[in-house]
């Protein structure tokens, strides 16, 4: 309810024309479109008598004049004209972290999205013939030599390429899967639930922990479509456990007429020791899966993106879908797409040369060594509270991150920092807020730089980041 002092501040609340009239305004609409800067005035003028009126702000008269909402004003502004994604310096040790937008893309990656970006580009013309061409042609036969597949489709996610290749071959029968490899992605979205978007019937088979070809067999009906084998990228069941093989899917299914789909998620092309135990795309074609679909942007370390290799058949099924066009991959992805995967025609090469993968194979004495100059040059900040005694180096664990290899540790090496007032979190706020913005660990009460996930240039930065949030 609206007090009698409440009253007096809304009379004394500046209209949208006195604070367009103050000169530091008048300014903004110099350099800025005169609508966005009327449209931030407009808003702080509306809140605060919203909030004044809710009874949730409580104000003197002499705070609610033309020249005191200046300020708000042009911070309003401010984040209007400013682009909202930043660049941040990762020290979580997470290589492909989802919230900060998973791989980084190789500098050949970088170049042809700029290319694609600022130019035309031949993205559905055959130069040749003069006639229109599809935009897959770009990726389709380094896809397919890369896998040993037949046939290659891009679409926009992984997400995507399951429910392409579940409506293609399985919309209005069914689709077995076995129970325990219903996982839950990312953003608490299920595959049960996608799968049922495709308008296929959902049929778990088996147990969670064991399922045999036999159980499959139980379950195999005259409405029955398509086999799928999902890997559990991002979790892991051990111990009492049985499932089939890909071979034995995909024979299985073809002995009845029907397809097999292997949704591999992260699709680790590299060749680096911390993948054995990620299933092999290749192996997976060659065992008979007649669609393997995989990330782009996980293990691959390149953009976002689905993809789907496999039998020309059901591929070209794919192709020819309504929902292919709905989930097509853009040309920006499609160019970086492009340029990543030439790189895995020199194996050794692409280790060296694609930022995820060079992460992740860094040797831990390269991480450590790192570490120390990170530790050398906090101490040389300056800073009172960059002692000797609270700054350390220590032995840490990083991850690959995108929900792969969940049960791989990847010795690394950090930084730990004990703040003098001994608010670990609020140091980690302040450096978020800082500029470039920082993300890092908490552990025991001290700040934790994981060196894995930083980059050489990026250290100096980094140290005078810290220094900057401790003061």
């Amino acid at each position: 309810m609206t007090g009698k002092r409440d009253t007096e501040v809304l009379r004394n609340l500046a209209a949208v024309d006195e604070v367009l009239r103050q000169p530091r305004v008048a300014a903004l609409t110099e350099r800025y479109p005169r609508e966005v800067v009327v449209d931030a005035v407009r808003t702080v003028v509306d809140r605060l008598r919203r909030e004044i009126l809710a009874g949730d702000r409580r104000a003197a008269a002499a705070e609610v004049t033309a020249e005191t909402l200046v300020p708000w004003v042009e911070a309003l502004v401010a984040m209007a004209v400013t682009p909202s994604l930043k660049r941040v310096i990762n020290a979580l040790g997470v290589v492909a972290h989802t919230s900060l937008g998973r791989a980084l893309l190789p500098g050949d990656a970088v170049e042809a999205v700029v290319r694609a970006a600022a130019n035309y580009t031949d993205l559905e013309l055959s130069l040749a013939s003069g006639a229109r061409s599809s935009r897959q042609d770009h990726v389709h036969d380094v896809l397919c030599t890369l896998t040993g597949a037949e046939d290659a489709l891009v679409v926009n996610n992984n997400a995507a390429a399951l429910l392409l290749a579940a409506a293609a071959t399985a919309r209005g029968g069914e689709l077995l899967v076995a129970r325990g490899q219903l996982v839950e992605i990312g953003d608490g979205f299920r595959i049960p639930d996608l799968l049922r978007e495709s308008g296929a019937t959902l049929v778990e088979v088996g147990t969670t922990n064991r399922t045999y070809i036999r159980d499959f067999e139980r379950a195999w009906t005259d409405g029955s479509r398509a086999v799928l084998r999902v890997h559990t990228s991002n979790y892991r069941i051990v111990g009492f456990t049985t499932e089939p093989t890909v071979g034995e899917l995909a024979a299985f299914a073809h002995e009845r007429g029907g397809v097999m789909i292997d949704d591999l998620g992260s699709g680790a092309l590299g060749e680096l020791a911390l993948f054995a135990e990620e299933p092999s795309v290749k192996e997976s074609v060659a065992a008979g899966a007649d669609v393997v679909t995989f990330s782009g942007d996980k293990l691959l370390g390149g953009p976002q993106a689905g993809i789907a290799v496999g039998g020309a058949a059901v591929i070209g099924v794919m192709r020819h879908h309504p929902l292919a066009r709905a989930v097509r991959i853009d040309k920006l992805n499609l160019a970086a797409l492009d340029a990543l995967l030439r790189l895995y025609l020199d194996p050794t090469g692409a280790v060296e040369r694609v930022p995820t993968l060079a992460m992740l194979a860094a040797p831990a004495e390269v991480v450590a060594a790192r570490a120390e100059k990170l530790r050398a040059a906090l101490l040389a900040a300056g800073h009172s509270g960059l002692t000797a005694e609270t700054v350390a180096v220590v032995q840490s664990v990083a991850r690959a991150g995108a929900g792969a290899l969940p049960v791989t540790d990847v010795p690394s090496f950090a930084v730990t920092v004990a703040p003098p007032d001994g608010d670990a979190m609020g140091l980690a706020a302040r450096l978020r807020l800082g500029e470039p913005p920082v993300v890092a660990r908490i552990h025991e009460n001290k700040l934790q730089l994981d060196l894995r996930t930083v980059r050489d240039a990026e250290l100096q930065e980094l140290a005078a980041a810290v220094a900057a949030a401790l003061g």
